[in-house]
Parts: structure tokens; sequence; C-alpha cells
């Protein structure tokens, strides 16, 4: 078999279980928790779990979404997380080559935890975007050492701009708008998609918001201009889509 099919299968079969660990994360992360000290454990009889319940998707379906010793629900986060991580790394192999689909769904994951945690907790944790940043600029370097310069200045770019966007709306109506994670995250963004890119990033972003915003309109949900809106989940959307596919105007 040859190695890239084998490449693809090893990351196919790894991926559930790098989503069972992203869940970890989203958990335990904005609690300031360890994340690898702690046995997993039921969240309402405190039960310790063995490895038959941690295999992902597997056991949550075997169980019936229920745990094994006291019978109480299993919150459906863990499955959707793991998914979630299979989908990703599927999608990083249907477009990208290589070994670049590795780094893509290394990417796509963490873009994944910081939508998540950033959904619910309106948080974007400098543990996550700050080695996002390292590692785009790493990737960019190994892709083409020519045009590192682009992703770096893409970094202090997507920084920049976010942090003096925010500083002028704070300004400008006395409150804050952007946090400064978001300024972060597109700044990490700008070491994967290089100055360039980000523009897009942004647009993609901002069509995505929008559209929520309308269907939680369409739904009936009190929409009003100082609604507060986590900008994180979209920016990942961003990120990702323009990393996959590149920006809507080619550099």
């Amino acid at each position: 078999m040859e190695a890239h099919v084998l490449s693809a299968i090893a990351l196919i079969v790894i991926s559930p279980f790098i989503g069972s660990f992203l869940g970890t994360v989203i958990r335990r992360l904005p609690e300031k928790r360890s994340l690898l000290l702690g046995r997993s454990e039921c969240e309402h009889c405190h039960r310790k779990l063995s490895g038959r319940d941690l295999i992902p998707i597997v056991s949550w379906i075997a169980a019936r979404g229920r745990c094994r010793h006291c019978g109480a629900a299993i919150a459906a986060f863990y499955p959707a997380v793991e998914l979630a991580a299979l989908a990703v790394a599927l999608w990083s192999l249907a477009v990208t080559p290589g070994w670049i689909a590795w780094a893509g769904a290394g990417l796509g994951w963490t873009l994944l935890t910081l939508a998540w945690i950033d959904q619910r907790h309106y948080l974007l944790p400098d543990a996550l975007t700050l080695p996002l940043g390292i590692a785009g600029l790493a990737v960019a370097w190994l892709i083409d050492p020519g045009r590192l310069l682009q992703h770096a200045v893409g970094v202090v770019a997507g920084y920049g701009g976010f942090a003096g966007l925010a500083w002028l709306y704070h300004r400008v109506r006395r409150r804050s708008g952007l946090g400064g994670g978001d300024a972060k995250l597109l700044g990490a963004l700008g070491a994967w998609v290089a100055w360039w890119g980000l523009p897009t990033v942004v647009v993609y972003a901002a069509a995505s918001g929008l559209v929520l915003v309308l269907a939680q309109a369409a739904r009936g949900q009190r929409v009003a201009l100082g609604h507060r809106l986590p900008f994180g989940p979209h920016l990942c959307l961003g990120g990702w889509l323009v990393w996959l596919y590149g920006p809507l105007l080619p550099n």
C-alpha cells in the first residue's frame, strides 16, 4: 500500500481520538483545570470511566448515550466533537495533499476548539491562539520559505488591524466591541493564510455572523445593535475556508 494512502488512513483513524481530547480541552481549559491529570469520570455519579467507556463515538453509541453505572444521560457533546474532528480530517484530506493534510487537520482541530470555547464562554485562550500562530509560520516556511515574510506580515496585519479597530470602536462608542482574543486569533490566522488572505477571512466571518443574526431574527429571537455575538467562531470558519480554498482575489 502506498505511503500516502497509509498516511490518510492513519489521519482518519486518530481523528476521533483527537476529538475526544479536544472535548477535554473545551471543557477544562476555560476553567483552568489540568488537561492531562485526572481521569475521566461520569458527571453525575463521578465513577471513574474505564477504557471501554472511552472509545470515541463507539462507547457512546453502545451505551445508548447513558452512563453504564448510574444510567444518567451522557451529553451528545462528546460524540459531536469526535465526529467534528473526523469531519475536519476528511475535509483536509479531500482538499490538500500529503503532509499538508496533516498540518491542515491540526489547524482545523485548533479552530474547532477555539470556536467551541468562544461560543460557550466568549473566550479565545492565548494557550491556543499563540501556538497556532507559531505553527502557521512553521508550516509556511516548510511549504515555501520564500513566502515566510508575507506570512509574518499577516501576523502583524491581522493583530494590528483588529487591535486598532477595537481601540477606535472603544474610543467612539465608549464600550468594548472586539475582544483582544479576536485580534490575536486573526493574527494567528495571518500566519497561515498570509496578509493577502486576511481580507477574505474577515469577509467570510462577517457574512457568517450576518447569516446567524438573520437566522436568529427569523426565529423570533431579539436582535439589537448592542447584542453580544462571539466573533471567534466566524473568524475560525473564515480562516479555515481561506486556508483550504484561498482568498477570493488571488495573490
